[in-house]
């Protein structure tokens, strides 16, 4: 199934841990390019 994420740049806050740190890592494995 594609997201859409695939070389995206998404940013996320609260990466640190947490609900962030676990939505940082599925959008990792989606595809898209992080910036924490």
């Amino acid at each position: 199934m594609s997201t859409g994420l695939d070389g995206r740049s998404v940013l996320v806050t609260g990466a640190a841990g947490g609900i962030g740190a676990a939505c940082a890592r599925r959008l990792a494995r989606e595809g898209a390019r992080l910036v924490l």
